[in-house]
Formats: C-alpha cells, sequence, structure tokens
C-alpha cells in the first residue's frame, strides 16, 4: 500500500478548515485499503493582529470584506448549511468572535507530540463553530484537551506559557514560503498544493495520482 503524508494547513477559526478536514475523511473512506495517509496539521493564522478580546463575527467581516452584514450574514448561513450537511456542529457559528489563535496552535503543537493532534482539532472546531467559545482561552484548551484524551493541566499551562511559539512561528514561514496563502492548504508529499476545501472525489484523484507518482519512482 502506498504511503502519502498530507501536510494540512488550517486555522483553528477557520469554516472551510473544518469542511475541508470533513472532505478529506470521506476521500479516505473511499481510499481505505488502498493508500496510507499520514497526516500532519500545520498553523495558519487568519487574524494574526486580532486583540485578545477579539471581534463580533459579523462585524469583523463586513469590515474585512468591505461588504454590508446582510450579504456577509447571507454567506455565512451558506456556510454553516454546507457544514451541517456533513455532520459538523456549527450552530454557534453566528455567534462566534473573530479571535486570534495562536495560543491553539501551541497546545496543538504540543498536542501533536502526544499523537492527539487530530482529536484537539476536532475538538477545537466543535467549540468555535459549534459554541461559540474562544478556541485560545486557557480555559477552553483545557477542556477540549481532556475531551481529545490530553492531560487538561498540561494543556492549560502551556497556553500561558509562551512554550512552542517558535515551533509554530516556524511553521508558519515555512507553508507561507511554500506558496499557501489562504486555508484550508493540502500538500500532498511536499509537492502538490490543493488550495481550498475541494469536494472528496478531487482529493481521491489528488492522492491517487502521488500515489501512482511514488509507486513509479
Amino acid at each position: 500500500m502506498q504511503k502519502v503524508r498530507i501536510d494540512l494547513v488550517s486555522d483553528v477559526a477557520c469554516p472551510w478548515c473544518a469542511i475541508g478536514y470533513r472532505r478529506l475523511e470521506q476521500a479516505l473512506e473511499i481510499l481505505q485499503g488502498e493508500i496510507d495517509v499520514e497526516l500532519h496539521w500545520q498553523p495558519f493564522e487568519l487574524n494574526q493582529d486580532m486583540p485578545p478580546e477579539g471581534e463580533p463575527i459579523l462585524e469583523h467581516l463586513c469590515r474585512k470584506y468591505g461588504k454590508d452584514a446582510a450579504t456577509m450574514e447571507q454567506s455565512q448561513a451558506e456556510i454553516v448549511a454546507v457544514a451541517e450537511q456533513l455532520g459538523l456542529n456549527f450552530s454557534g457559528a453566528l455567534e462566534r468572535r473573530a479571535t486570534n489563535t495562536f495560543d491553539a496552535h501551541r497546545v496543538l503543537a504540543w498536542a501533536a507530540t502526544q499523537h492527539r493532534e487530530t482529536p484537539l482539532q476536532l475538538a477545537l472546531f466543535d467549540a468555535y463553530f459549534g459554541e461559540a467559545k474562544d478556541p485560545s482561552d486557557p480555559q477552553v484548551l483545557r477542556e477540549k484537551a481532556i475531551e481529545a484524551g490530553l492531560d487538561g493541566d498540561a494543556a492549560e499551562a502551556i497556553a500561558r506559557s509562551d512554550e512552542y511559539a517558535d515551533d509554530v512561528r516556524a511553521a508558519e514561514q515555512k507553508f507561507m514560503e511554500a506558496g499557501v496563502s489562504a486555508v484550508p492548504g493540502f500538500i500532498l508529499d511536499g509537492r502538490y498544493l490543493i488550495s481550498g476545501a475541494q469536494p472528496a472525489d478531487v482529493l481521491v484523484d489528488a492522492l491517487r495520482q502521488v500515489a501512482e507518482e511514488n509507486a513509479n519512482r
């Protein structure tokens, strides 16, 4: 069975990242027994300069995209509908605040050393889009770490420190230099970049292509 590495560049605060991961799961269900995928989550900050208190999501999006509130509300409702069709919990999506996620990425970097990064990522997506919680709040990180099978005390301690800061910044820089300017970004075996939350069949075709190339190398 061919092995393919996927670096999934993502932000906890990105709705399309949650959708993109769910579509990747669908692709991997199709490819079960055919391709062995090694998944590594990589950090990206949508709101790098956001102050700690954050900003109401619609207010933030209107300012960011220069659109009126009704337009942004409609686009958010469409995203929620896509997410819910995939079985994701986006019930708190319109109540969430735009927030900086650097501390969440630091705790996720620690979770990766425990091989529990994916469960924590999914728990944080649920916290942010389902419960409208701040994913960088040390208490939220503690709670979601426990849900993901991690040590809550350790997660909270890391959130309140600056541990893994250099690792996160280095990874962000590396993947920006690799051409990732928006998320989600799927980098297959360090060679191919797929941008956006592509449908499962697109991911299936791309993974098969890379696996075939690997087999012929």
